[in-house]
């Protein structure tokens, strides 16, 4: 099923409750976290940080690392855009970039704040409800949608990805599975993990399969419980992760051959999140357990070419031991420094840690609340 819209540019500028009015500007906040940064030339100039901000709480914020310079800086969203928005809204989910603009999901205040990815100004903001993650192919972009309010609930509707061309902002969409999650692109196909989550106990275990094409769905794979995050590489293998049910069912990672569309592997990793860099897969989990009421935190690389994961913990150095619920991860394609972020309590604000690629801890700085979702870009931030 596809319904089409058409979002004229004049109309794309709104105001979100609560985000808008008498709300006093917090300033930028500058901290240099890295005195050796800027002696060794890199493709990339600089990491955008989205904190998500505790739901209901209107306190989604953006920060910006400068590579060059080593400065960190806090809330540069309502700095650089005082009079379109005070913060960004309610939970930051995500955040990409592509031809040159900077988009950030705002799930609980569904809309996508589209951004000029060298000023971080404000370009427009797209509607679309509940919406999760954003993946980009061929001029579109491809963002999945949990289509209905913010509410447990077991009757709650099937999900959608919605299509849209990142020039004229229009949109279509297409009906998935229930509360679509993550998605990759292989091939000309779209993979997008269907989790479920609003239906407890009676979660989806899909991935349905998109021809990018023909924006159809052509397949549906049955795979785990409750899936979430997903990363593709090199070889044809689609990793996604299954929450589990946190009682007896335990998160996981599944293999998905994008050549034949079927489960290969169960990897018997639990996950929480996971990035892939090169031939390494990192990934880490905060597996909470209702039959135990605690967490049970571990960090792992598998090796995606031999297929084996490895025996040790990213972090080499004891710093784990200082992160109390991690909560985002990206590694630096150039470099291989890796980023880990600390929620804390969720309401306070957290912390981003920089690793080495051989694990050992280079620095950490105070983020907003819930710092969870990073994209490198390759474009100087001007006046940061």
């Amino acid at each position: 099923m596809k319904k089409t819209y058409f979002f004229f540019f004049f109309s794309l500028v709104f105001l979100l409750s609560g985000c808008r009015g008498s709300d006093i500007i917090v300033p930028s906040t500058p901290t240099t976290v890295d005195t050796s940064a800027g002696k060794t030339s890199s493709a990339i100039a600089g990491m955008f940080l989205l904190n998500e901000g505790n739901m209901g709480s209107n306190k989604a914020t953006l920060d910006y690392y400068n590579y060059n310079t080593g400065v960190y800086h806090k809330n540069i969203f309502a700095t650089i855009n005082p009079l379109v928005s005070r913060e960004l809204g309610d939970v930051g989910n995500d955040i990409q970039i592509y031809g040159g603009k900077l988009y950030a999901v705002i799930n609980c205040s569904h809309y996508i704040e589209v951004m000029d990815v060298r000023t971080a100004k404000h370009i427009a903001a797209i509607t679309i409800p509940n919406c999760r993650y954003i993946v980009f192919n061929k001029g579109y972009a491809y963002i999945s949608s949990y289509a209905g309010p913010v509410l447990i609930n077991p009757n709650a509707r099937l999900g959608y990805v919605a299509r849209m061309d990142t020039t004229t902002f229009k949109i279509d969409t297409l009906v998935v599975g229930y509360q679509p999650e993550e998605m990759v692109i292989s091939g000309d196909n779209l993979y997008v993990a269907n989790s479920g989550g609003y239906r407890v106990p009676n979660y989806d275990r899909t991935v349905s399969v998109i021809d990018l094409n023909k924006f159809k769905v052509t397949t549906t794979i049955d795979v785990a419980i409750n899936l979430h995050r997903m990363e593709a590489d090199e070889y044809g293998n689609i990793y996604v992760s299954s929450r589990g049910d946190y009682y007896t069912v335990p998160s996981s990672i599944y293999v998905i051959n994008s050549s034949t569309n079927t489960v290969t592997k169960n990897l018997h990793i639990p996950c929480s999140e996971m990035t892939l860099c090169g031939d390494s897969l990192y990934v880490y989990s905060t597996g909470w357990s209702y039959v135990t009421n605690k967490n049970t935190i571990s960090y792992t690389v598998y090796n995606t070419k031999a297929q084996v994961k490895m025996p040790d913990s990213f972090i080499k150095d004891g710093t784990e031991k200082n992160i109390v619920i991690p909560y985002g991860i990206a590694v630096n394609p150039i470099t291989r420094d890796i980023f880990v972020t600390d929620a804390k309590d969720y309401v306070t604000p957290g912390t981003l840690y920089c690793f080495s690629k051989e694990g050992k801890k280079k620095w950490s700085v105070t983020t907003g609340d819930i710092p969870a979702h990073m994209v490198f870009t390759t474009k100087k931030l001007q006046n940061f």
